[in-house]
């Protein structure tokens, strides 16, 4: 038994001889999946944020292609209501001293006229209304001042060329002329 003894001894003392070394590795072992986890904790935390940010960038792009699309034809709206203009400075020709095939195009001229406001409507371009309105420098540039004791000041008196809305965006202001009383 002595012998039995020792062998067992001696295998303990191996043991334990082996434990610092298995201690080691399992040290090592556990630092480099701490290593890894924080690797991979970061690797996530960035993931999340470029997630997010793709996200944004998506709203902003989708937001911006809305907002194109919604004045989608103000470049050309606008051209439109110069030709109207034309249009009203032709028709505001009096009748009374035009022969009558001058009278003929004139009606011509306010079929059209008419046809083209009808058209502008669809489109959801409004007249900006401000003839005897409080002036509003969101809609209108004075370019005019005038004094008229029958109007309140900052009472537009005249409007010299009309402004327009196309849905909710001024897309030519007024020109008007806007009472201004001494105080």
């Amino acid at each position: 038994m002595d012998k039995n003894e020792t062998m067992e001894e001696l295998q303990e003392q191996e043991v334990e001889k082996e434990l610092p070394k298995k201690k080691k590795k399992e040290n090592k072992y556990e630092k480099e999946i701490a290593s890894l986890r924080q690797e991979c904790a970061l690797k996530e935390e960035k993931l999340l944020r470029f997630s997010a940010e793709m996200q944004n960038m998506k709203r902003r792009s989708d937001e911006e292609r809305a907002r194109l699309l919604k004045y989608d034809g103000e470049e050309v709206i606008i051209k439109m209501i110069s030709i109207l203009d034309n249009f009203e400075h032709a028709i505001k020709m009096d009748d009374n001293d035009l022969t009558d095939e001058v009278s003929k195009f004139l009606s011509g001229f306010k079929m059209i006229y008419g046809n083209m406001i009808d058209a502008l409507k669809s489109f959801q371009v409004t007249e900006i209304l401000c003839l005897h309105q409080e002036f509003d420098d969101m809609k209108m540039n004075a370019v005019l001042v005038d004094q008229d004791k029958n109007f309140a000041s900052n009472t537009v008196l005249d409007v010299l060329q009309k402004g327009y809305m196309y849905k909710d965006k001024v897309i030519r202001p007024a020109m008007v002329k806007v009472n201004q009383l001494e105080e």
